[in-house]
């Protein structure tokens, strides 16, 4: 659901490709998340589980990193009233919203 107060733009992915490739990121995260819980199951090796909850953790990192890059696009590329602080405001707000769910 889209905030109408939030500097961050209203639609999450416009174009067909972007989207293809978050939604086939996000299926392989899905994957890795249920291999995941197959080896918790098992029993298996609690280093080998962090090892795959790591890289879990970067396949969802580089899934959010791609959002900002196409929000950031958006915000910096919108050429209808184009307000080159508003739109640099903009573009930062999204990048710090990301990073603080980082921490």
């Amino acid at each position: 659901m889209n905030d109408p107060d939030s500097p961050l733009p209203t639609s999450a992915m416009s174009d067909d490709e972007g989207r293809r490739k978050l939604v086939a990121r996000l299926a392989r995260l899905e994957g890795q998340i249920r291999g995941l819980q197959n080896m918790i199951e098992e029993g298996r090796d609690c280093q080998d589980i962090l090892t795959q909850l790591s890289a879990a953790k970067v396949a969802m990192n580089q899934a959010g990193l791609h959002v900002i890059a196409h929000a950031m696009k958006e915000c910096l590329g919108d050429s209808e009233a184009f307000d080159p602080e508003q739109s640099i405001d903009e573009a930062l707000a999204v990048f710090l919203k990301y990073v603080k769910c980082l921490q």
